[in-house]
């Protein structure tokens, strides 16, 4: 039998089973909204053990975003799935230079690849405070640590949630370490969508917006 057919409902619902499967596991108050989020993005109650937070991460992300930060990302589908309505209500906006000529040519004389260039291109041309949402490329998750290690980047946060098999562990590690606020998924698991899940959860609770009604959902 269909119980649930409106998005809200379903949402509400939803958040629901994850809060009664996720059982006697311990997460910590200020970090349960983000995990919540990404299981109910993935479906993967991994994610409640290997998501990794830097002391006071996600009340540094929100304080940012309140105060009008942008956010840039590595692939068109983490930007996408981002709320640009309520980023843009805050002042802020999201960035994606992957398809950019420019960055194109900045990767071809670096040598490294168009997601590396990005973040350094973003570095050096967005003038305000960013959050750097990287779901895909590991060598992206790694031009950040260098920048930020260099002294060339103080991003408010750093999400570093790219999947796959190669560099993706080791790039991860190396934005734990690399001094700046982060959230990580550790192992190989991650995903645009995950990124996005992220930035969400912290949107929508700088707005104070977590449930969907207050999002302007009708129904």
């Amino acid at each position: 039998m269909i119980e649930y057919d409106k998005p809200m409902d379903i949402e509400r619902r939803s958040f629901e089973i994850i809060t009664q499967l996720l059982g006697e596991r311990v997460i910590p108050a200020e970090n349960e909204l983000v995990v919540k989020r990404v299981i109910h993005t993935t479906a993967d109650f991994d994610y409640a053990e290997n998501l990794a937070f830097s002391d006071h991460a996600v009340a540094q992300g929100i304080a940012a975003l309140r105060a009008g930060c942008d956010i840039v990302t590595d692939t068109q589908m983490a930007r996408s799935g981002i709320n640009k309505r309520v980023l843009e209500g805050l002042g802020g906006q999201v960035h994606c230079f992957m398809s950019e000529a420019e960055v194109a040519a900045l990767a071809g004389r670096r040598g490294s690849t168009r997601a590396a260039a990005s973040m350094r291109w973003a570095a050096e041309h967005v003038k305000k405070p960013c959050i750097f949402a990287v779901g895909n490329a590991p060598t992206a998750l790694l031009e950040l640590g260098e920048l930020i290690r260099g002294g060339a980047l103080s991003p408010a946060l750093v999400i570093g949630v790219p999947v796959g098999f190669v560099n993706v562990v080791e790039s991860k590690q190396q934005i734990m370490d690399a001094g700046a606020p982060y959230i990580v998924a550790r192992g190989r698991k991650g995903g645009s969508n995950v990124a996005a899940a992220i930035c969400n959860a912290l949107l929508y609770t700088a707005v104070d917006a977590l449930d969907p009604a207050r999002r302007g959902w009708q129904g």
